[in-house]
């Protein structure tokens, strides 16, 4: 069940999103403005969703290890950190950023809306990183053709994969978060064969069934992203990507975003897609689709966004 004291973080996905990473500026009003700012989000949040009842629109917010002490001096969650690059075959690389607003609707007005008078209260005390509009695709499908998210966990398994629990009790009900920026070279991945591509993936392409055991490559998407634990337990994530693009420049991608109650798990995932398992056996979507971003986040319980302005 869903944690009362969680950010909507078990929310699904909408039509809609925005992913706005900015960075705080030295200024030392800078601090104070925030602060304010978070611990009015859930006001803003239902101020501007009142207009559209049905526009299921929510804001899931993160704040980045290096803004952490400045935001909420006190106890660190236990496993905020830097995201750490990635070096392999290709490239993860570890980009600035100080808070996330993961906002999601299913209507582009509402998610705009709610940008603006996010930006309108921060805007002259950070720094924006990367402003990405992602859309819902056909049938949750990603720019290369095939469906996204298949595996997301639901139900229990959801909540257990991405709310802490006792592991982190003073954090407890908060999340991780990664987010990775990726743009494709599509006219390279559709000059490789369908049948190749389903190699790559994992997964048929028109239908989305996962390939038998015995068909798939080693290098799979799907195989190198499915993490076990020191009992043979899979390890999950809850995935909320969504496709990018601009045609008029060239420019196609997806916007991973990864959910977890610790970040071990997604970086697991990462290491073996981009260093490869064993090592060189890489992720061979990497070949056509590159990451520009790399950040981490904690999501903090929702109470603890609401005292954000007392946090000293």
């Amino acid at each position: 069940m869903p944690s009362s004291d969680s950010q909507a973080i078990e929310s699904g996905l909408t039509r809609s999103a925005i992913f706005l990473v900015v960075s705080l500026k030295p200024a030392a009003d800078s601090v104070a403005q925030v602060q304010a700012l978070l611990a009015d989000m859930g006001a803003l949040v239902r101020g501007v969703g009142f207009r559209i009842p049905d526009g299921q629109l929510s804001c899931i917010t993160g704040i980045g290890s290096q803004a952490w002490d400045r935001l909420f001096p006190g106890p660190r969650p236990r496993d905020l950190h830097v995201f750490q690059q990635i070096e392999g075959v290709h490239r993860a690389v570890s980009t600035p950023g100080d808070l996330l607003f993961h906002i999601r609707a299913m209507r582009a007005d509402l998610c705009f809306e709610l940008a603006t008078h996010i930006m309108s209260r921060i805007g002259t005390v950070v720094t924006v990183e990367d402003e990405v509009h992602g859309f819902k695709y056909f049938d949750d499908r990603d720019l290369i053709g095939f469906v996204d998210g298949t595996e997301n966990p639901t139900g229990q398994d959801r909540h257990d994969a991405t709310v802490i629990g006792d592991e982190d009790p003073a954090f407890a009900g908060g999340s991780y978060v990664i987010v990775q920026k990726y743009l494709h070279d599509l006219a390279k991945w559709n000059g490789i064969p369908v049948e190749q591509q389903e190699r790559i993936i994992g997964r048929r392409k028109l239908n989305d069934i996962e390939l038998a055991d015995e068909e798939k490559a080693p290098y799979a998407h799907n195989v190198l992203t499915v993490i076990t634990d020191e009992n043979g337990e899979q390890l999950e994530i809850l995935r909320d990507n969504m496709p990018f693009g601009r045609p008029g420049s060239g420019e196609y991608g997806t916007y991973f975003i990864g959910y977890a109650k610790t970040p071990s798990v997604t970086e697991r995932m990462l290491r073996n897609m981009f260093a490869g398992d064993p090592p060189g056996n890489y992720d061979r979507l990497l070949d056509v689709s590159t990451a520009v971003t790399g950040t981490l986040f904690f999501v903090p319980p929702a109470a603890m966004l609401d005292n954000a302005a007392d946090a000293g």
